[in-house]
């Protein structure tokens, strides 16, 4: 560094400590291994029920509980986020009920309003109606007339104590109501938030039972000799804690967690990008029928490595670390985890090294796994198209972080800071960078560029 040159801005701190999410892991694991173990407890203690392991849907929505609780606590109790300025609350500040009454009951309205037409849209759209969907369906259904309850003295709990209760909510119940002037824009982050969680929520939950009961049904024995039975389960237990920990990030969005949507993403672009990535969209796209399939004739890693020994085990390895990198990359959100949002900055774990830890992770994983460029029929054109359409998904998810970037950097002032820091120092975003600023032309484009 020249004796001119202004020193490097430190790494701005992360608004998520490291702690919310390993107290997380650790609640989830704990009831993974009593849920595998409870044959033996129900035997020793004489408990009623069966005995087998604990590996029903129902088990697996247990386990939100154990990975959300550790969580909450951790947040309250040692990060203390509750007394955050970002929360919008102020503890010291407790108006009479009457004062906020009015306020409430609109707020109330709009969010009855709101899951209502949430739970319309859900009657009438036919996916969620089959196959997995039926028990998001089943769950959100049970929790329905407890959260229209629940919800009357948490706002108002909530609303004697917030720096400015006319928040989103309040917005779209005064359109409602059309008596009080409401702010369009704020209606619109109101419908963002909740159209992400609604969408979102019932896929996560939807997935839930699938992974957990692979994971606590897997038979241990003989792991040590087979490479591929070791990858498949450490794979399978690594996407059930990335699933359990995300389901609690859409879930669990209260102001005094400092865990709020705080906006939506407010670009088309973003939506379309990550939307074509999930059901019912994603089969149009990436499914074996869709305009994307890259697995034609693709046996995969296991096929072409069989026999090959220690390059089999090392290639197992290679896919369960970038497995597990994408796992992290959602723990490291801890409560907050969330597609299309904006809930604070992260900047620890893997986001120290790269802004989209788990879209790299997961796109080498599928190049790792897949070997699309190697197909068992011997067809070059299958071939070419495999690694072909491969590309392309691997350029929907630069498109979905180029998205996401627009809308953070756009929000947040600390994020700006982080996306420069990283652009020097990254492990993985520093040379791109450099590569990028290389390639930029040079003239009078460039000279407004800011100074490095």
């Amino acid at each position: 560094m020249s004796a001119h040159q202004p020193p490097a801005k430190a790494l701005p701190a992360s608004d998520v400590s490291a702690g919310v999410g390993l107290a997380g892991l650790l609640g989830l694991l704990a009831w993974i291994v009593f849920c595998r173990n409870w044959p033996q407890l129900a035997e020793a203690f004489a408990l009623p029920g069966p005995r087998a392991p604990l590996s029903g849907p129902y088990a697996a929505l247990a386990a939100l509980a154990f990975s959300a609780g550790p969580m909450a606590a951790w947040s309250v109790l040692v990060d203390k986020v509750h007394r955050n300025p970002s929360t919008g609350i102020d503890w010291s500040r407790r108006r009479p009920l009457a004062e906020v009454l009015p306020v409430s009951i609109v707020k109330i309205g709009a969010l009855w309003a709101t899951w209502a037409i949430i739970g319309f849209l859900y009657c009438v759209a036919r996916w969620y109606w089959q196959g997995q969907y039926l028990f998001a369906m089943e769950v959100i259904a049970a929790a329905a007339i407890p959260l229209f309850v629940l919800c009357v003295p948490y706002v108002l709990w909530l609303d004697r104590h917030m720096v400015e209760p006319r928040d989103h909510a309040w917005h779209f119940g005064a359109m409602l109501l059309g008596r009080e002037a409401f702010d369009p824009e704020e209606v619109k982050k109101h419908w963002r938030a909740w159209i992400i969680k609604g969408f979102f929520g019932a896929f996560m939950i939807s997935i839930l039972p699938g992974g957990f009961a692979g994971v606590v049904e897997a038979d241990l024995a003989g792991l040590a000799a087979d490479p591929v039975r070791m990858a498949t389960v450490l794979i399978g237990l690594l996407f059930v804690i990335d699933v359990q920990i995300g389901t609690v990030g859409y879930l669990v969005t209260f102001r005094p967690l400092d865990a709020h949507i705080r906006s939506g993403n407010p670009l088309l672009s973003g939506w379309v990008a990550a939307l074509i990535c999930y059901p019912p969209l994603v089969y149009a796209f990436m499914g074996a029928e869709g305009m994307l399939a890259y697995e034609v004739d693709t046996p995969g890693w296991a096929h072409w490595l069989a026999g090959q020994g220690a390059l089999l085990w090392l290639w197992a390895a290679w896919l369960v670390v970038l497995t597990g990198i994408y796992a992290w990359a959602t723990v490291a959100f801890g409560v907050r985890f969330s597609n299309l949002t904006y809930r604070g900055v992260l900047t620890h774990g893997p986001y120290r090294f790269t802004r989209h830890p788990a879209y790299l992770s997961k796109n080498l994983f599928w190049w790792s796994a897949t070997l699309p460029f190697l197909v068992s029929g011997g067809s070059p054109v299958d071939a070419i198209r495999n690694t072909f359409f491969l590309a392309c998904v691997s350029a929907i998810y630069f498109w979905r972080a180029k998205t996401e970037e627009a809308h953070l950097l756009a929000e947040d002032a600390k994020y700006r800071e982080y996306h420069a820091w990283m652009d020097r120092h990254g492990l993985i975003t520093r040379p791109l960078a450099a590569l990028r600023r290389r390639l930029r032309p040079r003239g009078p484009i460039a000279a407004h560029q800011p100074a490095e």
